[in-house]
């Protein structure tokens, strides 16, 4: 009822709007990233530490001044105002004490003590101000050579130790800039000096000094900015490398293990072979034999994507790009993968389209592509189920699909299939042979070959790659 009958004014809840707005600018909102609370806990830092190592030069300054204030001008107003000053400055410290031995590191703790700071550092920065005021009352209307440098010096001195906090910075040099300007501005107010006194040549020396001082302050939080954004690249860099090293051990884990088997089985059946009399018993010779030819086979392709990963990151992969009809390309490819399907008691159903469809392309390196392709979703498919292998068209891009029904990509490793050194399962007692380097290959290959990669899976039903090409020009092989 009462908010019927009492109705703020318009003009009100405009100011209270723009204040509310700069007080957000000032004082971030509780949506920050975890980069930029980071920033904001060293930047405090940095300005808590930095003004406790300057605590003794500041009483210095407040006794220097006090002393010279109450010499020449007034002792009482001396004692008043370095009362005045030391008072704040003890309620500064004791803030910036709170920020160093913070022992709760929340984004919201953070934000208090930054409100406490920028209290704490207004409260100094009045005391100060008035000082200065006060001094420049006692001068009268004069030059205020004493009260604009006392102000000049705590501008500077502003300019150069507050830069790490812009709220800070921003108060100090806002009221100590309506002071420099208000000092010399009163006498001519007051006095009604023409244009050939002095006076205005004050005023307008007051305005240099106080471009002076802004120019520094920008200068020195630049700087500090910069060195604040040096130092978060060189973090990121430190944990692209941890990560690097990470993915590197793994990877060397993996290829150790895969090495391992295959030259294992070579070396059992070479023992067997050398050891035995095997003349009475060549069925025995012949598993041995086939044996250890698999396992070079394996090994051979595993130095193989080695290899291949390496020519990809020197850049000097090299391709024969010629005209491929895609129907002639995956009946190949099939062809090749059957006696591995075969093993896992799994069909590979080819689906050739209706009508020609060719590609610029490199053949070997598509074989090595569908290879890969059907060799996972064989090694991924249920015993007893088969896999799609399907030529046809995206609109007017070629396109290949490779679809299994097997046990699916989890939906948190989506992010890892085409990653270098990477496997869904990294660790040494997983299910599945493999380096994790295949589908990086592919990836790679495609890329070189301007086409596009992408997969749909679901788990326990099954997973769908396939590949766009660009459109084919209308060209014999070369």
């Amino acid at each position: 009822m009462l908010q019927g009958i009492i109705k703020t004014p318009n003009w009100i809840q405009t100011v209270a709007f723009r204040w509310r707005r700069r007080l957000r600018t000032l004082f971030p909102s509780q949506k920050i990233t975890v980069e930029e609370a980071r920033r904001l806990k060293k930047q405090m830092h940095d300005f808590a530490s930095g003004g406790l190592a300057l605590f003794w030069q500041r009483q210095g300054i407040y006794a220097g001044a006090a002393i010279l204030c109450g010499f020449y001008y007034s002792i009482p107003i001396a004692v008043l105002c370095y009362f005045l000053c030391q008072v704040t400055d003890l309620f500064d410290s004791f803030i910036s004490l709170r920020v160093i031995n913070r022992k709760d590191h929340s984004f919201r703790h953070s934000i208090a003590l930054l409100k406490w700071l920028f209290f704490s550092n207004t409260l100094s920065t009045f005391a100060v101000a008035t000082f200065t005021y006060l001094i420049a009352k006692l001068e009268g209307p004069t030059e205020h050579f004493a009260s604009l440098f006392f102000l000049f010096a705590a501008g500077l001195f502003a300019a150069v130790n507050n830069h790490q906090l812009p709220q800070v910075l921003a108060v100090r040099l806002v009221i100590y800039g309506m002071l420099f300007i208000y000092i010399p501005g009163a006498d001519i107010w007051t006095e009604h000096t023409s244009y050939q006194s002095t006076a205005w040549l004050h005023f307008a020396t007051s305005l240099f000094v106080l471009y002076f001082v802004l120019e520094c302050s920008v200068i020195f939080l630049r700087l500090y900015q910069k060195g604040l954004d040096q130092l978060d690249e060189l973090r990121a860099e430190r944990d692209r490398a941890q990560e690097s090293y990470e993915v590197k051990s793994q990877f060397v884990s993996v290829v150790s293990h895969e090495l391992r088997t295959p030259l294992t089985s070579i070396n059992g059946s070479l023992t067997l072979l050398r050891d035995t009399d095997l003349s009475k018993n060549p069925d025995s010779a012949a598993r041995m034999l086939d044996i250890a030819h698999k396992n070079s086979q394996r090994l051979s392709k595993l130095i193989n994507d080695l290899l291949d990963i390496q020519k990809m990151e020197a850049h000097k992969m090299t391709y024969i790009f010629a005209s491929i009809d895609l129907g002639e390309l995956i009946e190949e490819a099939a062809q090749s993968v059957t006696p591995y399907a075969d093993q896992f008691e799994t069909v590979i159903r080819v689906s050739r389209p209706k009508h020609p469809i060719t590609i610029r392309a490199d053949h070997e390196r598509m074989m090595q592509v569908l290879d890969n392709l059907l060799s996972n979703a064989v090694k991924f498919s249920y015993a007893g189920s088969y896999i799609e292998l399907t030529a046809g068209l995206y609109g007017d891009r070629p396109m290949l699909e490779v679809r299994d029904y097997g046990i699916g990509i989890p939906e948190d490793a989506h992010e890892k299939v085409f990653e270098k050194f990477q496997q869904v399962d990294n660790s040494d007692r997983r299910d599945f042979d493999g380096t994790g380097l295949g589908l990086s290959i592919v990836r790679q290959i495609v890329d070189d070959h301007d086409a596009d990669i992408d997969f749909e899976s679901t788990p326990g039903e099954g997973t769908r790659f396939y590949i766009v090409f660009p459109p084919a020009p209308d060209v014999s092989d070369d």
